[in-house]
């Protein structure tokens, strides 16, 4: 299984509009983070790869066109944030065969056909909007050919989704990592999950809180992802380094390939 970083960063993205701290000034290219989103791939369906991407953000079409994307066998949703679906309209060349089936849990549905209601209501011939297929993620399920279970985490006070598929995990925009989902994720090697900065926020893991879920998790390589642009990735590098070499944490970033 092969898992591509489409974007490591928050809401913001970085850079950041307007700002031109060292951050979002500088050259690295790992420093450049487009809102989170993953695709995982997988074996091959109907003689072509099995692909599902976990997220689709403002920056969607940016991403699967860097990514080289040409078909997608599902969507999988963590929450209906801005930064998580505002691509949504941006899956349409991708469903001009075939519907798309994009899974949840309740409260992102409702949000999701709330905010592209367009979408779902009878409207004029013509390829205006993508053909989706909103479904309700109450328990294991298939998509393009691999087994995801979806893991309720805590967004502040929003229940969101984590996914797992096999030995892996996607955790995003978590603050707290219910002792019920812990089963979920046993046996979960590699794990992605987010560190927003240094210090605490309201509805988010710090860098610090990331890597400790990823020990009571028992991650063996945990790659943090969600992060502003208050560290440059050098300097995130070392963190880790420091902080989390025993659930072998580093910062992902954009374009960013691991194998499980």
């Amino acid at each position: 299984m092969r898992v591509l970083f489409l974007g490591t960063g928050t809401s913001f993205g970085v850079p950041v509009i307007g700002c031109s701290c060292r951050v979002c000034a500088s050259s690295d290219p790992r420093d450049k983070r487009y809102r989170a989103s993953v695709l995982i791939e997988s074996g091959r369906v109907h003689g072509g790869a099995a692909a599902v991407v976990v997220d689709a953000g403002p920056e969607f079409r940016l991403q699967a066109l860097r990514a080289g994307i040409s078909s997608i066998d599902a969507l999988l949703l963590t929450h209906a944030h801005a930064d998580h679906v505002n691509g949504l309209d941006d899956v349409r060349p991708l469903t001009k065969d075939r519907i798309l089936p994009v899974y949840g849990n309740a409260e992102t549905l409702a949000e999701t056909r709330e905010r592209f209601a367009y979408i779902f209501r009878e409207t004029q011939a013509g390829g205006g909007k993508p053909r989706v297929d909103l479904r309700l993620a109450t328990g294991p399920l298939s998509a393009g050919g691999m087994d995801f279970v979806p893991i309720p985490v805590s967004h502040g006070v929003l229940p969101i989704l984590g996914w797992r598929t096999g030995r892996f995990a996607y955790i995003t925009d978590c603050s707290d990592l219910p002792a019920a989902s812990l089963p979920l994720l046993a046996g979960v090697e590699v794990l992605v999950i987010n560190g927003l900065r240094r210090k605490p926020h309201e509805t988010h893991f710090s860098l610090d809180q990331g890597m400790d879920a990823a020990k009571r998790i028992g991650a063996k390589r945990t790659w943090l992802t969600h992060m502003n642009h208050e560290s440059t990735h050098e300097e995130l590098e070392d963190y880790c380094a420091q902080r989390g070499a025993d659930v072998g944490a580093r910062p992902a970033w954009d374009s960013l390939e691991i194998e499980i």
